[in-house]
């Protein structure tokens, strides 16, 4: 297709020193993606997209989400439209992203890997799919070639303990060369409070571990075997969506035969839900950290909001928010209760709520002990801040209450193969944020001396932190 300028080699680099930065010390390096949630089968197989909306427009909530709020009707969307419509509504109303991340995203994604750069609209739109479809029926544009393109060393995916990892062990067992890490996400057994859902957990858990479940000991049991088993198949890092972390971390023994009468009635409800999740959330932190695993927490969203389309569609389908839960304390009291006896590993929090970065940033500095730089970690803007400003304002932050230097950078936290040009885009803001402090003379003018600290962000400090050197 005919190349316009978009996308200029510029992009985001307002300045001779960002471009330096960005061309010498952040463009060429490898990616290190530790959480996302990539389908292991899709790589284990190595799939084919049939078609752009395949690989670009299913599973994506992001564009939903900007098609609802322009007026395309569902069917369009999540419905039984044909691939192609679905792809042309998307391009009739992509001009209207403008000041959206969408519309940068759109064209970024665009240009690498497809070479298109020119704007999407509906007239563009029929080549522009047409082209696209081609490419994708390339043997190098399948999931396994889309990775190699992008430089990608690792893949960490977000796995349910009981998931019996086949995927990642057909992946090891292959020849194909980039780490596939499953990640553990307990987060099923720790809603109690959805009593149905919870106990239909317990069996799927207690078939996979095969192991009784009778009470809190023989859970936890149950739990730490399938993170032994993860560990085995090379998981060294764990997840977990909270709304907020638990504010306590134990069960009285009142409370403990309270769960074993809970799992037997049917009609019983646990009276402490938040003791609950705290105390199987520590014993599994403890774990953690005898494993010497890298443990996440997803802090701060506010779920299925729309309870109409939430029944309709189910969960992960755009109708999530922002919440505005407090977290200082209970951050607090539950990283405070494993320092007590040395047993907080490697941590990432990660805050959704621009309000509280501050909150975050200074409750990850009061776990600094001097054991591993960066111990716990102020994480990448997510979600709801992932786009430049948020980048900027979690970046900024981070540098100004810890110290940004040590930094493990950005993520996907997707389910799109394409989302891999977010790394670029954040490595571009990146170099711009240090360029232009070099310009103004806020940091030293020495392209070696910032350089580097840019290369260990965008790319070593990771490679440091999750042990992948």
């Amino acid at each position: 297709m005919k190349e316009g300028n978009v996308i200029p080699e510029d992009f985001l680099l307002n300045n001779n020193r960002a471009v330096r930065l960005f061309n010498g010390y952040a463009k060429d390096l490898p990616i290190i993606d530790y959480h996302n949630h990539l389908p292991p089968q899709e790589i284990a197989e190595n799939k084919k997209f049939a078609n752009m909306t395949e690989i670009w427009l299913k599973g994506d909530h992001y564009k939903w989400r900007g098609m609802r709020a322009l007026g395309v009707h569902e069917n369009l969307i999540t419905g039984t439209a044909s691939d192609e419509e679905k792809f042309m509504a998307w391009a009739k109303v992509a001009p209207a992203t403008v000041r959206n991340p969408l519309f940068h995203w759109t064209h970024m994604e665009l240009k690498n890997p497809f070479g298109i750069n020119t704007f999407l609209n509906e007239a563009s739109a029929p080549l522009i799919y047409s082209h696209c479809n081609a490419v994708l029926a390339q043997d190098a544009y399948s999931t396994q070639g889309l990775l190699n393109h992008y430089k990608v060393k690792m893949v960490g995916t977000t796995d349910d303990p009981c998931d019996d990892l086949r995927y990642h062990r057909q992946i090891a067992e292959s020849d194909f060369e980039v780490k596939v890490k499953p990640s553990f996400r307990p987060d099923k057994a720790l809603v109690i409070e959805k009593k149905e859902q919870f106990k239909d957990y317990v069996s799927k858990l207690a078939q996979a571990s095969s192991i009784a479940i009778t009470d809190i000991d023989s859970l936890l049991a149950a739990l730490k075997s399938r993170v032994r088993y993860f560990a085995d198949h090379q998981c060294s890092i764990s997840d977990h969506g909270l709304s907020a972390l638990p504010f306590s971390y134990s069960l009285t023994d009142t409370e403990k035969r309270e769960f074993e009468s809970f799992l037997k009635t049917n009609d019983a409800v646990f009276s402490n839900p938040d003791a609950f999740a705290g105390y199987v959330l520590t014993e599994l932190s403890k774990l953690y950290h005898e494993l010497g695993w890298v443990q996440q927490f997803h802090l701060g969203a506010i779920r299925n909001n729309n309870l109409g389309m939430f029944a309709r569609l189910g969960a992960d389908a755009g109708y999530d928010s922002i919440g505005d839960f407090r977290h200082a304390e209970r951050m607090s009291a539950f990283f405070g209760n494993l320092s007590l006896t040395d047993q907080l590993t490697k941590t990432i929090i990660y805050n959704l709520n621009p309000a509280d970065n501050e909150v975050f940033a200074a409750m990850a500095g009061n776990f600094a002990d001097g054991s591993v730089k960066g111990k716990l970690q102020f994480g990448s803007g997510w979600w709801f801040l992932d786009q430049k400003d948020g980048i900027e304002k979690q970046l900024n932050t981070l540098s100004n209450l810890g110290m940004v230097s040590n930094f493990v950078g950005m993520l996907t936290d997707s389910r799109s193969f394409l989302s891999y040009s977010r790394h670029e885009y954040f490595r571009r803001i990146l170099c711009n944020l240090f360029g232009t402090e070099m310009e103004n003379g806020q940091l030293p003018d020495d392209e070696a001396w910032i350089g580097k600290i840019i290369s260990d962000i965008c790319y070593y400090n990771a490679e440091d932190y999750f042990g992948l050197g």
